[in-house]
């Protein structure tokens, strides 16, 4: 499909056409939904994008613009399924974590970790847009347009799972296999709470007052002492701002395309037993 008014881009040579217009074209006004996906239905998007190691994975985007949320899901090379879910009503993003426990080691199948932070609007593209996202090139592998810098967190509050859906509705659903594992900031607490968010979702962290004086769990050699644990996480590839164009016959900019970013998070959390961060080697 041509997108809408590219006839009328003035004067710009097909090389500037093709930074305007990427592979993963919009377009954004008029776009059909998934095949298959009702009205209503969420908008999925699959591609194929590069890590920041090199090695190439699937991607899948969801869009739900009537609850106005948007969720990312990859698989790393070591089998860690990684998701994000962005839910704009809420002012909340969820990062999870699914890492494959070593059996030699003592270790369960897997292990759950959930992280709830503030979302700011201008973080990724609107859900409504993000809904409308084609490509053309479906095998094309994508790599992220803008690194954005690494975000240290500090988690010092725990999340009170029974309670999470006053917090967010997707968190029961996100967070179900993280039941005691889900951990967020103290100033995004006082910002939920300002928004009308009950107390009763959060709890203090029985380690948090001690965490200053908790050694990093890569230095810890007991497997049951207490530590603070760190986990990093990438999203390699999403859509994090909208392009705009000029065109003779419009007054004003139109959407026609996206900005593709990458982002690496870093989690710093206490836990009550070095044994519950095994992949927590730094010294």
């Amino acid at each position: 499909m041509r997108p809408p008014g590219r006839r009328g881009v003035p004067t710009a040579p097909p090389a500037l056409l093709l930074l305007l217009l990427p592979p993963l074209l919009v377009p954004l006004l008029g776009a059909p939904r998934g095949v298959g996906a009702g009205p209503g239905a969420p908008a999925e998007l699959r591609v194929r994008v590069r890590l920041p190691d090199g090695q190439v994975t699937e991607e899948s985007l969801q869009a739900d613009s009537d609850a106005d949320s948007i969720s990312l899901e990859l698989r790393k090379p070591d089998g860690t399924l990684v998701s994000f879910t962005a839910d704009f009503k809420k002012d909340v993003k969820i990062f999870r974590a699914l890492i494959l426990g070593e059996l030699e080691k003592g270790q369960s199948q897997f292990q759950a970790l959930c992280f709830v932070t503030r979302l700011h609007h201008n973080e990724i593209i609107p859900s409504e847009a993000m809904a409308k996202l084609r490509q053309k090139n479906p095998r094309a592998v994508r790599q992220a347009e803008e690194v954005r810098g690494l975000e240290h967190l500090h988690m010092d509050i725990a999340v009170n799972f029974s309670q999470g859906g006053l917090l967010s509705p997707h968190l029961r659903n996100v967070c179900a296999e993280a039941v005691d594992t889900i951990y967020t900031r103290r100033e995004d607490v006082r910002f939920w709470l300002e928004q009308g968010v009950d107390s009763s979702v959060f709890e203090a962290l029985p380690e948090a007052s001690e965490q200053v004086h908790l050694s990093r769990c890569g230095q810890v050699g007991d497997g049951g002492k207490p530590c603070v644990c760190r986990y990093g996480l990438s999203l390699a590839w999403y859509p994090c701002m909208l392009k705009y164009c000029h065109s003779r016959d419009r007054p004003t900019p139109y959407k026609c395309g996206i900005r593709s970013c990458r982002k690496n998070y870093s989690f710093d959390f206490s836990v009550p037993q070095r044994q519950l961060c095994l992949w927590d080697e730094d010294p």
